[in-house]
């Protein structure tokens, strides 16, 4: 099976970032994505995609992302039930990302108010998690001088 999602779309807004009880960090934000084909009017309609972030991708969300960046996310699809106060069951469709992009040019801001643009596109990322400290191998066996007798028995030959 696979469950697989990768977008492209901006920020509609500044990640909301929240803390559970054992302080782990989840950011929700909503992406608009422009749809490939144009509508009527000749202009190019949007499609908005709830999006959920964990742990060290929901901290990157909250120090490097902000309404209005050019975004990709990997992620994937997940659907969440409740029953709201008024006793109604409700379900939603939502992107769990496992890693998130900035694709904006950099400084893009900075330089549409200035008219100045190196053109460089900057590209942060997730950063990985971080590994584990590999153990060092166990000290190899001293050589022994005594010798292998070989029997030229060999198992697998036809007899």
């Amino acid at each position: 099976m696979l469950n697989r999602v990768v977008l492209v779309g901006r920020l509609v807004a500044d990640p909301e970032v929240k803390y559970t009880p054992a302080g782990v960090a989840v950011a929700s934000m909503r992406v608009a994505v422009n749809r490939t084909v144009k509508n009527d009017q000749g202009e190019y309609e949007a499609d908005f995609f709830n999006v959920t972030a964990w742990r060290r991708t929901a901290e990157f969300a909250q120090n490097y992302l902000g309404k209005g960046r050019l975004i990709s996310i990997d992620g994937r699809l997940q659907t969440r039930s409740w029953t709201a106060q008024d006793g109604t069951r409700r379900n939603t469709v939502e992107i769990v990302a496992d890693n998130i992009e900035g694709l904006d040019r950099r400084h893009e801001a900075e330089a549409s108010a200035t008219g100045d643009s190196d053109g460089e596109i900057e590209t942060i990322s997730t950063p990985p998690p971080a590994r584990k400290p590999v153990p060092a191998p166990a000290r190899p066996p001293a050589k022994s001088t005594a010798s292998i007798e070989d029997d030229d028995d060999d198992p697998f030959a036809d007899e």
